[in-house]
């Protein structure tokens, strides 16, 4: 049975479709719209996928290159902008991806006014932060995918090396989707084990801090050789944006992931970074309080600063227009 409410997603490209076919398959939501402004190719793959949908959930796919489409929508998810390139980092690309927000964002909010916006465009923390202040929601209405992805990345590697299911692998990417993010190894751990202190039936310790180290800069570099090889991520950030989209929708008050302005006095206050945050029917209802050691706490400081720096120079858009989260803002900093 499909899931209850309505999907819009904004961006028929390979990132667009892959996650109007993930939602389809996954039945995320009950209705499906996919918008572009090259309408002939938005109406293709709204054909091609409802050719399908005999074989997924009972959702209804429609879309194409009237913005109409995406009225009364529950759930719009931004996938529109530039492509990353191969070596090109995820914040050269925001000085672009803010602009097309900037003209995109209010037609959308007058479509769907009710709305939990999701940004999977990159940089998705800038744009996150563009794009809130851009709609003056609340902050928890306004998330990115952040490093939900790379959390599962993370996951995968680790089961991998430890040759055990995925699910009992307990881990997280935090701060910003791209290459400040940091592990928190602290906390991370298989099976209720320590990861620091899990043993091979052999004996032997796979995860020292070489290891470790190693397993990050694969993480952090799996979106550059995935870009490398066939020129864009979209399988998998497809599947990450269909969960977050069910957590919305169904209400669930999952624990994920995701980038979303934080507030509160400290270094972190007015920068969208990802730490693992309760999200439900309303988007983001609250961020956790994750532990982390001192080292790790310095790394998400330095990744926020990197997030701060590359927004400071979109002055011009979207960022321009400061405290709009003001006392509405519904997500507290985590101390």
């Amino acid at each position: 049975m499909a899931g209850s409410g309505k999907l819009a997603i904004v961006g028929a490209g390979d990132v667009g479709s892959s996650i109007a076919y993930a939602s389809l398959i996954r039945a995320s939501a009950r209705e499906i719209v996919l918008y572009d402004l090259d309408g002939p190719k938005a109406e293709a793959q709204v054909l091609d996928l409802a050719h399908g949908s005999q074989f997924a959930g009972v959702a209804s796919v429609d879309g194409g290159g009237d913005i109409g489409c995406t009225a009364g929508a529950d759930v719009v998810v931004i996938a529109a902008g530039a492509k990353q390139k191969p070596g090109e980092s995820r914040l050269a690309l925001a000085s672009t991806n803010a602009a097309i927000l900037q003209s995109l964002l209010p037609q959308l909010q007058e479509n769907a006014p009710d709305a939990v916006f999701v940004l999977v465009t990159n940089p998705c923390d800038v744009l996150t932060m563009v794009a809130q202040r851009i709609l003056g929601l609340p902050a928890g209405r306004v998330l990115g995918s952040g490093t939900l992805l790379d959390t599962a990345r993370l996951r995968w590697l680790l089961a991998q090396r430890a040759r055990v299911s995925l699910s009992n692998v307990h881990a997280y990417i935090v701060g910003e989707h791209g290459d400040s993010e940091l592990p928190l190894w602290s906390s991370a751990s298989i099976g209720g084990v320590r990861l620091r202190d899990w043993v091979d039936a052999d004996g032997s310790r796979p995860f020292g801090e070489r290891s470790l180290d190693e397993l990050a800069r694969e993480v952090t570099r799996a979106a550059y050789r995935v870009i490398a090889g066939k020129g864009a991520t979209n399988y998998a950030i497809g599947l990450a944006a269909a969960r977050i989209v069910e957590a919305i929708l169904a209400g669930e008050d999952a624990v994920l992931p995701v980038s979303t302005v934080l507030g509160g006095p400290d270094e972190l206050s007015g920068v969208a970074l990802s730490l693992p945050c309760v999200v439900g029917g309303r988007g983001v209802r609250a961020v956790l309080d994750v532990p982390m050691d001192d080292a790790e706490r310095a790394r998400l400081a330095r990744s926020a600063a990197a997030v701060r720096s590359a927004a400071a120079g979109l002055a011009g858009v979207g960022l321009a227009r400061p405290g709009l989260a003001g006392p509405d803002q519904d997500v507290a900093a985590p101390r």
